[in-house]
């Protein structure tokens, strides 16, 4: 019998405290520790050697997974169950997490990076713990507890009491956090030395030898942006924006100094100057990074760089404009790690998650996601993607530029210059194959007409579109030159959507709202105690919030919508036919993520202009 079998027994006790008696010293007290995990037991009615058998039991897969789980574990001998389990998509990290947790008689826990000390993660060094899957959490006197992906694994359990002299308490946590953890403080120990350093690094850089604008030639100003203390800053600027969440770095020349701002949660924060004598350096320096010719300071320039944070990818867009104090730079942090998300995970109300999931699997047509730039148009888009079988399917994209690298499917970068435009890069895809095509945005009249052409031949299209709420999307389509009747035809579904900022976890509370806003509340079936907002803190930069959410309103048309295309296809008249279909608007999810806790009546306003709807309607 194998050491995992008396898991599976019906009579099995859990091990009390996770692994508490593997503390005792001496061999003895550790063959007791092991005999708490193993018990055998004569008169068993049910052996579970595994996860995988415990899985199968506990009817989470079928009988044919557990044999496809079965031939993988022949095939790849010596990689780890719960890894096949995952690889093969049978249960995800969370679910196996919670299953070995029964398994082997733990608690299963869900472990946020900012809740444990540094002084307890460094118990463990880092490569240790990225090894073994294990993660120190926590620490009371003698008493540490770790969080492990791998709880079966009782030799490294008792590896770690050795290593820190300590008793050892287990609890169950997925794969997905222990790397979260692990770069989490990776980037914080790296962060930490650039703060500590950054007054160093603006002094050194007032030391460096400044060029005079009538000699500023373009190989000064290369080994002027490659002295030590301008890389240093560049880098710092862009590490502590990566740090920060921030969406854009925005570089503004300005007579006294240069400012630096970071927008984070669609907001723009003022984080540092810089000497502004020092500005044409920085600006040099980052052209450089981004291949572009540092000698033209008249014309704007666009470019991209790639770095590598803690281990992951990011792709920078830089953007250069000329301004009256020097050349301004914003630059665009794109992290495919937020991006490529589930739908669940958008904030879709689950019943709309649904529709919009069925809107996505049909086999033709068009489907229309609209709103202002960043409003996630783009996220929606590439989660939607996410969600098809990219093996079996033929899919392409065309974009202006290529913002995220996606694997399964085949990526085509506009380039106007060369003749490359959305029009003649989808005639080209069409002779291609294609089951899904993606636009990055519909802009003129061939775009759109040939979009509608491939809908019409079978090909699911998905598309952005410019328009300020979903039924103004078919107006929209009329002005660029479509005939209703093709519209009525082709369009499937049109989703609009904006991002409210989130009320910051750290410091929500309730509170009363002013007098003049409780007629409003009254009208929209908000109660007084459904109100909370973000006081302030260091967590949230003082401002209430962290993170956004997305507010959602879904147009799906339907005969009635297609009879309604084709008679009037005015705004007003869409926008009438809508509310009647009773799906809920902008404001109408705005207000239930208001009552559900997660934003301000405030931010709800902001991106909806609610007041200006009211009237409308």
């Amino acid at each position: 019998m194998s050491l995992l079998s008396g898991f599976g027994s019906e009579k099995r006790q859990p091990a009390s405290n996770g692994i508490s008696d593997l503390s005792e010293t001496g061999v003895d007290k550790q063959v007791k520790g092991l005999t708490n995990l193993y018990t055998p037991e004569d008169n068993a009615t049910s052996t579970i050697n595994d996860i995988a058998q415990f899985l199968f039991e506990k009817e989470k897969i079928t009988q044919q997974q557990l044999s496809q789980i079965r031939q993988s574990q022949k095939e790849r001998q010596g990689t780890e169950l719960s890894l096949i389990i995952s690889e093969l998509q049978f249960a995800d990290d969370a679910q196996i997490a919670q299953a070995q947790a029964e398994l082997y008689g733990f608690d299963v826990r869900k472990i946020e990076p900012e809740n444990i000390d540094e002084g307890v993660f460094d118990k463990l060094e880092a490569g240790y713990i990225k090894e073994n899957c294990v993660v120190p959490i926590a620490a009371e006197g003698e008493k540490l507890t770790v969080a492990m992906s791998k709880p079966g694994d009782i030799f490294i359990i008792e590896d770690v009491r050795h290593k820190t002299q300590m008793d050892v308490q287990v609890v169950v946590c997925s794969q997905e956090d222990i790397e979260a953890v692990c770069e989490y403080f990776q980037q914080k120990k790296s962060d930490d030395q650039l703060d500590n350093n950054l007054n160093e690094i603006i002094s050194d850089m007032t030391e460096v030898e400044i060029i005079e604008e009538k000699q500023e030639e373009s190989e000064d100003l290369e080994r002027m942006a490659g002295q030590s203390p301008v890389i240093k800053f560049v880098n710092y600027l862009i590490s502590n924006a990566i740090r920060e969440g921030a969406s854009d770095i925005h570089i503004e020349p300005k007579k006294n100094a240069s400012k630096i701002r970071n927008r984070i949660d669609g907001v723009l924060f003022e984080t540092m100057e810089s000497p502004s004598k020092m500005h044409p350096a920085i600006i040099s320096r980052i052209k450089i990074m981004a291949n572009l010719d540092i000698s033209e300071h008249r014309l704007p320039q666009d470019g991209k760089i790639g770095v590598r944070v803690s281990g992951r990818g990011i792709d920078l867009r830089v953007s250069i404009l000329p301004t009256n104090y020097g050349e301004k730079a914003v630059i665009r942090v794109l992290d495919s790690k937020s991006i490529v998300r589930g739908l669940e995970k958008l904030g879709m109300n689950p019943d709309v998650t649904e529709i919009f999931r069925g809107q996505v699997e049909s086999p033709h047509g068009i489907l229309l996601v609209t709103g202002p730039t960043g409003s996630g148009k783009s996220t929606t888009l590439y989660s939607s993607l996410c969600q098809m079988d990219g093996e079996k399917l033929n899919i392409s994209t065309v974009e202006d530029p290529v913002e995220y690298e996606l694997d399964f499917c085949n990526q085509v970068q506009v380039n106007d210059k060369i003749g490359l435009s959305f029009a003649s890069a989808l005639r080209s895809l069409l002779r291609q194959d294609p089951d899904i095509i993606m636009i990055g945005e519909i802009r003129d009249e061939e775009t759109a007409r040939i979009a509608v052409q491939a809908a019409l031949t079978g090909h699911l299209v998905l598309s952005t579109l410019h328009t300020n709420d979903a039924p103004s999307s078919v107006t929209r389509l009329v002005n660029i030159g479509i005939d209703n009747y093709l519209i009525a035809a082709s369009l499937n579904a049109v989703l609009a959507q904006r991002l409210v900022r989130k009320i910051c976890p750290k410091c929500r509370e309730a509170y009363k709202p002013p007098e003049n806003m409780k007629k409003f509340i009254n009208e929209n079936g908000i109660s007084e105690g459904e109100l909370f907002k973000g006081a302030g803190c260091e967590h949230c930069r003082d401002s209430g919030y962290v993170g956004r959410i997305g507010i959602y309103e879904l147009m799906v048309i339907d005969d009635k919508f297609r009879d309604m295309i084709n008679k009037d296809s005015s705004v007003s008249n869409m926008r009438r036919v809508f509310r009647r279909s009773d799906s809920p608007s902008l404001f109408d999810d705005g207000v239930s993520k208001i009552k559900q806790g997660l934003t301000t009546i405030e931010e709800v306003l902001r991106v909806t202009q609610a007041c200006e709807k009211r009237q409308d309607s």
